[in-house]
């Protein structure tokens, strides 16, 4: 149980909440866990099976408490809100900062340098544990030229120039990456990233824990009332979730590329959870995806020091913390969006 930006995060599987006077009361086997004013409160998240009685349901919808409802995975099931039009208007004003191309353009700025600078964390931290000299060196000029990057982005305010520095930054990023696998160097090897279809077990990897991420920040977008399809930095199409693919681009290397790394290194996985299908494409088999969402949900549960609430927070909870932060950013709370860094 965390409290958070006003939210109340409930993963305790089992636990109920009731309404107690004026306060929110969690109890899990009968014994109360935690109380919490009701006016201290924006908002109740439960993850997983987590109950919740009538009373307090209806209480928090009758004084604009939003309730949000995830499953295990935490995929989005249900937002409850009462008559309040705080949700209506922060679209409104979501849909209003995508039109506003400087506004937009700032915050697409702030992921992309997010997302370059927790790139270079990762290629840092490989350099540190390499033997390798030739490894090391190579990977330690990628992230010099990562640190260039996010120099010159600083200097820029067009969306496609941003949108050019990522995606210049992701190749050399790449470039690099399968220096970093240590084990089963004949099976895990990469020429760059390649997505449909991924060509290789490590990019079938990367994609796969790239869909399990996307869908967490779909549902944290989706839980704070944005609309998960009007992003500002990718191109809005029908169908696509742009606004999950934002809030995916920071988390990338932290929550995903990390742990492909781990379980490679670990040989949790190996040449026989991944099957090749006609045309050359690779995929991960059963066996292999059950073990990478294992993985994935005892990732969730590790704890980081998030940089701007200055305590430890579970990594699952780092899209839907950084979901509250643009919903204040776009509500003209904040000045401007404050994605997380990694360090």
């Amino acid at each position: 149980m965390k409290l958070l930006l006003n939210t109340l995060y409930v993963m305790t599987q089992g636990a109920y909440l009731t309404l107690d006077h004026e306060t929110v009361k969690v109890e899990v086997e009968g014994k109360t866990r935690l109380q919490v004013p009701m006016h201290h409160l924006g908002a109740i998240f439960t993850i997983g099976n987590v109950m919740m009685s009538p009373f307090l349901m209806h209480h928090c919808t009758e004084n604009g408490k939003a309730v949000v409802f995830l499953d295990m995975n935490g995929q989005f099931l249900a937002r409850v809100v009462g008559k309040t039009t705080g949700n209506v208007l922060l679209r409104q004003a979501q849909y209003e900062a995508v039109r506003d191309t400087q506004k937009a353009a700032s915050i697409a700025r702030n992921i992309v340098a997010a997302k370059i600078q927790n790139s270079r964390q990762i290629l840092l931290r490989g350099a540190r544990e390499t033997d390798n000299t030739e490894i090391e060196s190579g990977l330690r000029h990628a992230a010099e030229a990562l640190s260039h990057a996010i120099h010159e982005l600083k200097k820029s305010g067009n969306i496609d120039e941003i949108r050019g520095f990522e995606g210049a930054s992701a190749n050399t990023y790449f470039q690099v990456f399968d220096t970093m696998v240590k084990e089963n160097r004949e099976t895990f090897t990469m020429s760059g990233r390649t997505r449909r279809p991924p060509r290789d077990p490590v990019n079938a990897l990367l994609s796969f824990l790239y869909t399990l991420l996307l869908n967490d920040c779909v549902s944290a977008a989706e839980g704070v009332g944005m609309d998960s399809q009007m992003g500002f930095l990718h191109v809005l199409r029908p169908g696509r979730p742009s606004l999950g693919l934002d809030l995916m681009e920071e988390l990338r290397s932290v929550l995903a590329d990390r742990l492909a790394l781990t379980l490679i290194n670990l040989k949790q996985l190996t040449k026989k959870d991944f099957e090749e299908r006609e045309g050359g494409s690779v995929y991960l088999n059963e066996a292999g995806r059950k073990t990478v969402v294992v993985a994935y949900q005892k990732r969730k549960q590790d704890e980081f020091t998030h940089p701007l609430l200055e305590e430890k927070v579970p990594f699952g909870l780092i899209p839907h913390i950084q979901a509250r932060l643009l919903a204040r950013h776009l509500r003209g709370d904040m000045e401007e969006y404050l994605p997380v860094l990694y360090s």
